[in-house]
């Protein structure tokens, strides 16, 4: 253990013993085994005298002195956060600040702002180098003699060898890349791992648009999955913790809403260069370097994630950080206070020590193991959806339909505008509809809408209404996914996790998710040549019901709850909530919107004076 974490433990454990005898009087939770499902401010209950002695103590012992009154505020508005009018320690211009955070969600600072312009620019990364394959794929099996045409003995072999090809980003992510994420986020932080991301996603590509044989081409794609795999762990979590909970999920989605932004521009690259004759293809490979120079230059003009300050017992650092991103310094020591009291609790009972136990810990202990279980059904489901057949061979299907080259990559560039403007209204609807009713509403539309794309193959080729109808249903399907199973993985994912393992847990989901896009990739094109288009369209039409029924038992909803109030979510029981969701809401929403009675339902979560910038309505818990 590095000298860092044992002073971080000398605190914790210090400060659990103060903690302990000041709430002895107070329920105590369970952050393993939250049976009752209680959702608790950790400050509850806390005598107005103790508590602060309990700041002037935090103060001292993290060398905060000269802003104990400011913490001391900051405390009894974190304590008692929905009353703050109430409150006579507070200034008028603090209380006017705490006013805006519900007037005026959107009114943040600007090194807030600056953090998701940095991750966006990471997702459009990630974007691109997914897109400039789909593009290639039209001319580098003939370039490599890799062709699968009818009659070539080797056919077999190279579908395989081309969806391996494609592959390489995701093996690389998915095997070495996302587990790299731990050790990196600990010697670098968040900033510094973006920056290593940044320079594999600008030399890999380059690299590959100069290589001469396939293999060349597969290892560089596998070193572009050293750079998208950390990426696309590191970057939803460095925004989930810089963000206010009230905004988080519609923030964080911007993860997914500019990855297919990223796509949309490489489907632009593709049909741009498909006219570069022979080294097209390299030129579409090669072009996905282009948004990384940005991420490469500016990723230190944002904060540095307070959160990760504090895990690292640099609480000086982090209260610059969170003033930062704050729109006043009394919002960022309410804040800071309030996660240092959750962070206590959370050390004490999920300790973490090393990268081995902390990967252990994903599946023993029951508080993370359930985080570990949503994270895995909301990643794969992402690829059980079937979006990523489109993604990565939207070009290629479209050939099959009946289009020219041109005409495909057209169609493909159509699928991925509908793809980025159709993921806007998660913006608004993620931390209000819900993650968990986003994807119980998309899912059934998206396996419908597939299906009918696949039967749209059956139609014969001499009827003009065979491309359009194919065309219009798979666009159809990307309008579904765009504001659902797009937006919510990366998101949900980024926030389940406690912060003592928030760096392994989404290495796990990211994992996970790129593990079966790589699984995908390779088999897509020999099952395209087993099954047919209407096969392969309907096996994942199926796979999008599967998908609903396991979101429908296995996932709680996280929206508008601090990072640190889920600690007590996920400690609910996954029996509890799944006995929930068939004994108490099924019938519920049967009776409501199939036979539309007036009915009140249950809630299951029961909140107790949490930080929340909005009232939790009945039911939250759906």
């Amino acid at each position: 253990m590095s000298s860092d974490d044992k002073h971080s433990t000398e605190h914790v454990s210090t400060e659990q013993v103060s903690l302990d005898e000041e709430k002895a009087d107070i329920t105590h939770i369970d952050l393993a085994n939250n049976v009752q499902a209680r959702i608790q401010n950790p400050l509850r209950g806390i005598p107005r005298e103790k508590l602060l002695k309990q700041v002037e103590r935090f103060a001292q012992e993290k060398g905060l002195e000269d802003k104990v009154d400011l913490f001391k505020r900051a405390a009894v508005l974190a304590q008692n956060p929905n009353d703050f009018e109430s409150q006579r320690d507070l200034t008028e211009e603090e209380k006017e600040h705490i006013r805006r955070e519900t007037t005026h969600r959107w009114h943040q600072s600007k090194s807030m702002y600056m953090t998701i312009v940095i991750c966006s620019i990471a997702a459009a990364v990630q974007g691109w180098d997914q897109t400039g394959s789909n593009g290639a794929n039209l001319s580098f099996p003939q370039v490599f003699n890799l062709t699968s045409e009818s009659g070539n003995p080797r056919a077999e072999i190279n579908q395989w060898i081309v969806g391996i090809i494609n592959s390489g980003p995701y093996i690389g992510s998915s095997i070495i890349g996302c587990w790299l994420t731990d050790p990196l986020n600990y010697f670098l932080g968040r900033r510094g791992t973006l920056f290593w991301c940044g320079i594999f996603c600008t030399f890999s590509v380059i690299g590959s648009a100069f290589a001469q044989t396939w293999p060349q081409l597969f290892v560089c794609r596998l070193l572009l999955g050293l750079g998208m795999g950390p990426k696309a762990t590191t970057s939803p979590v460095f925004a989930a913790e810089n963000v206010p909970a009230n905004i988080r999920g519609g923030l964080v989605m911007s993860w997914q809403m500019w990855t297919a932004f990223g796509i949309f521009l490489g489907f632009c690259a593709n049909l741009a260069l498909e006219g570069t004759g022979s080294i097209a293809w390299r030129l579409e490979l090669g072009s996905a370097f282009l948004p990384a120079v940005p991420l490469v230059i500016g990723i230190y003009l944002c904060p540095e994630s307070p959160r990760w300050y504090m895990k690292k017992n640099r609480y000086h650092d982090a209260f610059k950080s969170f003033s930062r991103l704050r729109n006043s310094e009394i919002q960022a020591a309410r804040d800071m206070y309030y996660v240092h009291c959750q962070l206590v609790e959370e050390f004490a009972v999920l300790k973490g020590t090393t990268y081995a136990s902390r990967f252990f810990d994903l599946f023993t202990v029951p508080r993370i193991r359930r985080a570990t279980l949503a994270s895995f059904v909301v990643m794969i489901a992402q690829q059980m959806c079937g979006i990523n057949i489109i993604a990565f061979y939207s070009s290629t299907i479209f050939v099959e339909a009946g289009y020219t080259a041109k005409q495909a990559l057209l169609a493909s560039w159509g699928y991925g505008l509908v793809n980025f403007v159709f993921a806007f209204p998660a913006v608004w609807t993620i931390d209000t509809f819900g993650r968990r009713n986003l994807l119980l509403f998309t899912f059934p539309n998206m396996a419908w809408t597939l299906l009918a794309a696949g039967f749209c193959f059956f139609i014969p080729g001499s009827n003009s209404a065979k491309v359009p109808l194919i065309a219009l249903f798979v666009f159809l399907f990307a309008a579904f996914y765009s504001p659902g199973e797009g937006p919510v993985p990366f998101t949900y994912s980024a926030e389940v996790f406690p912060l003592t393992h928030r760096e392994m847990g989404m290495s796990w989901a990211v994992a996970t998710c790129l593990f079966w896009a790589a699984v995908l990739s390779i088999t897509f094109p020999r099952l395209l040549g087993a099954f047919g288009p209407t096969g392969a369209f309907g096996f994942y039409a199926g796979l999008n019901v599967a998908a609903l029924i396991m979101i429908f038992f296995l996932l709680p909803e996280t929206k508008q709850r601090t990072l640190e109030e889920l600690d007590y979510v996920f400690a609910v029981p996954t029996r509890k909530h799944a006995s929930y969701q068939l004994t108490t809401f099924l019938p519920y929403w049967v009776q409501r919107y199939v036979l539309f009675r007036k009915v009140e339902l249950k809630p299951l979560y029961h909140f107790d004076e949490v930080v929340s910038y909005t009232t939790p309505e009945k039911g939250a818990g759906h």
